[in-house]
């Protein structure tokens, strides 16, 4: 039993020291970081299956550019927030790019917009490279990026967008871009 115990015990710790190593000295992970240049990534509108340069389509205007999947439970109860938010604030130059990573047909992402009423931009990227040109660990995780051009907040998880922080967040983007 002792040795099995030591067997074990050096087992681990040598897993753990492996651990420790590769994230110390491991080079900083790609993506998006605040302050960046969001990067000018292409994906497909889903309206007319056009080809989208994200940077270039929301050119200084506010955007939130989220990364979603339609079988993400948590992304489905962020979507009337966001979609509260983009009728509250579309009137003063506010953009929402939605960014599928679902690898299956378009069809399923445009009928989940149409199921919650979705009135944003919903875009589809089957490809998932959206999520390594933002360095994406996880849906729902949205960008905000200023009439600027950069990187004003990076959120994970899923978010009540139409709470008064993330209101006042977007008003000072607004307000504070012109």
């Amino acid at each position: 039993m002792t040795r099995q115990w030591v067997l074990v015990s050096s087992i681990v710790a040598g897993l753990a020291l492996g651990a420790w190593a590769l994230t110390r000295y491991a080079p900083p992970p790609e993506g998006a970081y605040l302050g960046d240049r969001a990067t000018d990534y292409r994906t497909f509108r889903l309206t007319d299956n056009d080809s989208v340069a994200l940077r270039t389509e929301y050119a200084g205007q506010v955007t939130l550019i989220n990364v979603w999947a339609t079988w993400c439970g948590p992304c489905r109860v962020e979507m009337p927030s966001m979609e509260r938010l983009f009728r509250l604030r579309a009137d003063r130059g506010f953009r929402i790019a939605a960014v599928s990573i679902d690898q299956g047909d378009p069809e399923q992402v445009r009928a989940f917009g149409r199921e919650l009423g979705l009135t944003f931009d919903l875009l589809h990227d089957p490809t998932g490279l959206v999520q390594q040109a933002y360095g994406v660990v996880g849906v729902p995780q949205s960008i905000i990026v200023g009439r600027d051009g950069r990187i004003a907040h990076i959120s994970l998880g899923a978010e009540r967008w139409d709470s008064p922080t993330n209101l006042a967040l977007i008003d000072s983007l607004l307000d504070s871009d012109r």
